[in-house]
């Protein structure tokens, strides 16, 4: 096929030797099959922001550590340089994610080189080496679903053991390898600590992998597993061995916002108290 523009640069530096076909075109990028000597690999080729379809970005952005001031200032005037920033940051996201969990034990594309806003990664393929698919497109059996559906929680539970939530999780952002379940599409991803929208969005991404496997394991629909989770969070008890029940019990105790004022109410005036007598002493 002609060779993509965004791809010909990587052409003439001989980190990819051929262009096969497009693999797809999804909302942030478009995906190519390449070869790159005698290996397979694939070419995400980021869209421009103007050219995105990805809805509230800016949610996804918040709590995202920026290299230095220079860069964080830049950003925030929306100079074209700070938009040149933002973008190698949305880049970079995905890419400093792959690495971080595949270390914590998450399956995900192994990445290769990020350059020009083109990520080179594994392809990842099927028990015969053919394109993996989509869950989307995988029809399973009861026992296999919650076989399946298990491993996505500990990939939840290891990523948010790691600090990051996915914020995009859905049976279209995972792929089918021999060995099961793999998460892909991270550009989004989120800091679980710094985005007042991270519980939101795990929650969300938990239920849609409850919603799709509860498909074909019923019992998985009236699961517990977002709550459950996030709650061990919460308290400083998630480890990337925590036994999962799918159970959760929501807390009926409504907050005495009588003593709580009360309780605000007696602290100022005891500070109160020690600037008088401070100033007493002055």
């Amino acid at each position: 096929m002609k060779i993509p523009k965004r791809l010909q640069p990587l052409v003439d530096d001989g980190l990819i030797d051929d262009v096969i076909r497009r693999l797809k075109s999804g909302k942030e990028a478009d995906v190519f099959i390449v070869r790159c000597g005698e290996e397979i690999r694939c070419a995400k080729v980021y869209k421009e922001a103007d050219k995105r379809n990805f809805k509230q970005a800016v949610n996804y952005q918040e709590g995202r550590k920026v290299r230095n001031s220079r860069d964080a200032r830049a950003m925030s005037k929306g100079s074209k340089f700070g938009r040149q920033q933002q973008e190698e940051a949305w880049q970079n996201t995905e890419v400093d994610a792959l690495y971080l969990l595949a270390k914590a034990g998450v399956r995900v594309p192994q990445p290769d080189i990020c350059l020009d806003g083109v990520l080179l990664m594994e392809l990842i393929t099927d028990e015969e080496g053919l394109v993996a698919p989509r869950l989307s497109d995988v029809t399973l059996t009861p026992e296999q679903a919650l076989a399946d559906h298990a491993v996505m929680m500990n990939y939840a539970v290891r990523m948010l053991c790691a600090g990051l939530v996915h914020g995009d999780l859905s049976e279209f952002n995972v792929l089918m390898d021999k060995n099961g379940p793999v998460i892909i599409d991270l550009p989004q991803v989120v800091d679980a600590a710094a985005n007042n929208h991270a519980k939101s969005m795990f929650e969300r991404d938990i239920n849609n992998m409850s919603n799709f496997y509860g498909q074909y394991a019923p019992e998985l629909l009236n699961s517990k597993y977002a709550k459950e989770i996030w709650a061990l969070y919460q308290e400083g008890n998630l480890t990337p061995e925590s036994v999962l029940t799918g159970k959760f019990v929501e807390s009926n105790k409504r907050a005495d916002v009588g003593s709580v004022l009360e309780e605000i109410q007696a602290a100022s005036e005891e500070h109160q108290r020690q600037l008088m007598a401070r100033n007493e002493e002055d």
